[in-house]
């Protein structure tokens, strides 16, 4: 009975963690791209390429 009441609770838990992951995601990679162990020089060129392969 308490495993009914608990569904939607988790339903709405697992949904937030997977869309904040996939929103989440490319701003980290962004960041290491520009500013991790080897950084790309920020330029229009390399903003462009990065987003391009990051979308």
């Amino acid at each position: 009975m308490n495993s009914r009441r608990a569904l939607p609770s988790l339903t709405v838990g697992a949904i937030g963690v997977v869309f904040g992951d996939i929103g989440t995601s490319p701003l980290y990679a962004l960041r290491e791209i520009f500013n991790g162990h080897h950084p790309i020089p920020v330029t229009p060129g390399n903003i462009l390429g990065i987003l391009s392969l990051v979308l």
